[in-house]
């Protein structure tokens, strides 16, 4: 645990001078801006959550993608890759730690579109579920750095992580709902979108947004956080193995 929590404090160190943090952070207002624009001039301002919702989750996990890329190619670039691995603290603890430092990211991106709605469009949507919303966007932070932490062990095999990053990022946003809904996916494809844990966490923090009860609260909270402690048990398995394998054929450090 001390091992975990020195990564996440270090990776926080790191991600509010990092390129890729800033332009995550400047991306969401503008995203909000464009959303509310659309649901204002359709005449659908009920739809005003969407358009906080979707730059949150796509903040979260555009970032979980450039953080699991460049923690192993900064490393490597560095020259300190091997040093890392083979320090006696086991590598998987230090990736899961500075992925999850993400999570934070998450509740400053929710916080900037919500006020980006209320100060440029005078939107102040209500918050009627505060446990819930806070709830969803914390345990979606964690399932985004368990699910991103898998991409960790395909980096170090790869030379470069920047084509991974780029390929997964909309797919990722279409399956997951993160504007619109799955329901309007066509049939074949919404079976896919059940295992995006990005679609469980849309439809619960948009009906966080919503006046009336969210129902089953806690059971699609422990859906999200049972497909994040898959992808984080998954990530580890992977790590592992490859890197059992680079050490054998000696390309650790290939760049």
């Amino acid at each position: 645990m001390r091992l975990f929590l020195t990564a996440v404090r270090f990776q926080l160190r790191l991600a509010w001078k990092s390129p890729d943090t800033i332009q995550v952070c400047v991306t969401a207002p503008l995203l909000t801006i464009l959303f509310l624009a659309i649901c204002r001039h359709a005449g659908r301002e009920d739809l005003s959550g969407y358009a906080i919702v979707a730059p949150t989750l796509m903040s979260l996990w555009l970032l979980s993608l450039y953080t699991a890329g460049e923690l192993i190619n900064e490393e490597r670039a560095l020259g300190t890759l091997e040093g890392l691995v083979a320090a006696p603290a086991r590598l998987g603890v230090v990736v899961m730690g500075r992925m999850c430092a993400v999570t934070a990211v998450g509740v400053f991106a929710f916080a900037e579109a919500w006020l980006t709605g209320g100060l440029v469009f005078g939107r102040w949507l209500p918050l009627p579920h505060p446990g819930v919303t806070v709830a969803c966007v914390l345990v979606t932070g964690l399932a985004t750095a368990g699910t991103a932490s898998i991409l960790s062990s395909l980096f170090v095999l790869m030379p470069s992580a920047r084509i991974v990053q780029n390929t997964l990022s909309y797919p990722f946003y279409l399956l997951g709902g993160v504007l619109v809904p799955v329901s309007a996916l066509p049939a074949w494809l919404r079976p896919a979108s059940w295992a995006v844990f990005l679609s469980w966490s849309a439809d619960l923090m948009r009906d966080s947004l919503d006046a009336p009860p969210v129902v089953h609260a806690l059971p699609r909270l422990a859906v999200i956080a049972g497909l994040g402690v898959v992808g984080f048990g998954t990530g580890l398995v992977l790590l592992g193995w490859v890197l059992q394998r680079v050490r054998r054929v000696g390309t650790l450090a290939q760049v």
